[in-house]
């Protein structure tokens, strides 16, 4: 008798995606009750930054040669290990719990640790897609992935409410270890494609750290690549001056319930537009995706989120804006799915989100050191800031975070404007570079032996 077939196509990639989306929830339910205990312990914004930038440091010294590792090695395999390593950071933060011997540093290790894992699992993930699912299906596809990133945040902080008291953050922690056996478990039931290969792949075969290289090239010989490249690293940039967590905190007096609402609300918006995404597709034009979420996510999700002073402020514009960024950010995906040779995804992918997330390690530090000493300080006092800025968000506790969302959702939406209308090479970026099987002759001359900066 014959071996039964494993699932591929978008069967196959349906079981990933279902071990991903359980594996996420648990893993949201315990960020969600460390977030809480790290600020409640230490009462400092600028501690949940150094986490956050813990989280990023693998990537920005390893995501290169991660990348060109995926592209080399079996891509099931990088996943798995991904995943593992997301798991032995869980497993030291439940030891230490259970030992009592929490502190605020360990966290900063164990995001080390679980950002080492992300650091694979990103680049490995999206080049699986390409080869799993026709090009067609590449924005529902990462619609549905959208799902993975903000589905488990509606329920995350319901779940670890539900079940920190009656079983602990122990029991929450051995919940997400359960659930990165069954994620694991999807991998090894679906068939993973090998990617065919290209003239692009061949051309970049060599020892590692030049492969890793390789990615940068790539993106650098294509204008409109890294001009949306560095319009993302700038939007990121701008993005982290808002800090979420002690905002809500401040503004409510520690009150983790509506923090918890407020990022349900947020996860909800990201729900409704991973599935709005996935049913409808976007407008055809993948960069009018793109402008269009990124300028309402900078309107609604930072400028008006700012003023906010209240849940029924915080719940619709934290939702709304979630969903803008869903239409942006599958659009985004889809173009580099198209333009990028499925057999060098791994390493152009890895650089490319290394470029967009240069900045990232500062913003948490720099935003939550902006908020303890200079802007909260300021606002909550008889100064120039709170005389010049407290008609807008008060002068009570929050009122500086608030003041650093509203500017920085004003930088947010004159970046997307500018670029819009006075960069043709990101604006017309479909045009302009030819996706990665198309025809000799269908391809722009430009574009058929790119050079740095073309």
């Amino acid at each position: 008798m014959a071996a039964r077939q494993k699932p591929t196509g978008f069967v196959g990639f349906t079981f990933v995606w279902t071990g991903q989306l359980v594996s996420v929830l648990a893993s949201g339910a315990t960020s969600f009750a460390l977030t809480i205990w790290a600020y409640q312990t230490t009462g400092s914004a600028t501690a949940l930054g150094v986490i956050s930038t813990s989280f990023l440091i693998p990537f920005l010294v390893l995501s290169p040669i991660a990348g060109a590792m995926v592209d080399r090695y079996n891509r099931k395999l990088m996943m798995m290990l991904s995943d593992l390593a997301a798991a032995a950071g869980t497993m030291a933060v439940l030891v230490l719990h259970t030992t009592g011997g929490l502190s605020v540093w360990h966290l900063y290790l164990t995001a080390i640790l679980v950002g080492l894992g992300n650091t694979f699992q990103w680049p490995a993930y999206s080049a699986a897609i390409s080869t799993m699912v026709p090009k067609e299906q590449y924005q529902r596809a990462n619609g549905m992935m959208s799902l993975v990133d903000s589905g488990p945040g509606v329920f995350a902080p319901i779940l670890a409410g539900a079940l920190y008291p009656i079983v602990g953050l122990t029991g929450i922690l051995v919940i997400d270890l359960a659930t990165f056996a069954f994620a694991i478990g999807t991998l090894f039931v679906v068939h993973i494609p090998t990617p065919p290969p290209s003239a692009e792949g061949a051309a970049a075969r060599s020892h590692l750290l030049r492969e890793a290289i390789f990615g940068f090239k790539y993106i650098f010989a294509r204008k409109g690549l890294l001009g949306l490249t560095l319009f993302f690293a700038i939007l990121n940039f701008v993005n982290g001056m808002g800090l979420v967590a002690p905002f809500i905190l401040a503004r409510t007096g520690n009150h983790s319930a509506s923090l918890g609402a407020v990022m349900s609300a947020a996860a909800v918006g990201g729900v409704a537009g991973g599935l709005l995404v996935s049913a409808w597709g976007g407008f055809k034009r993948k960069t009018t995706n793109i402008f269009v979420g990124e300028f309402l996510l900078g309107f609604l999700g930072l400028f008006l989120f700012g003023f906010g002073r209240s849940l029924a402020f915080w719940i619709p514009t934290a939702a709304l804006g979630m969903l803008a960024v869903c239409l942006s950010n599958s659009a985004a995906q889809a173009i580099w799915q198209a333009k990028v040779p499925p057999d060098v995804q791994g390493r152009v992918f890895a650089a490319r989100r290394l470029i967009a997330f240069s900045l990232l390690p500062i913003t948490p530090v720099l935003a939550g050191a902006l908020a303890d000493y200079v802007t909260e300080p300021a606002m909550t006092s008889s100064t120039w800031l709170s005389h010049a800025f407290g008609w807008l968000v008060g002068t009570s506790p929050g009122s500086g975070l608030g003041l650093q969302y509203v500017l920085a959702g004003v930088v947010y939406c004159l970046a997307c404007l500018i670029v819009l209308f006075f960069v043709p090479a990101v604006r017309n970026l479909e045009d302009l570079v030819p996706d990665h099987d198309a025809k000799a002759e269908d391809k722009p001359a430009s574009a058929s032996s790119p050079t740095p900066g073309a």
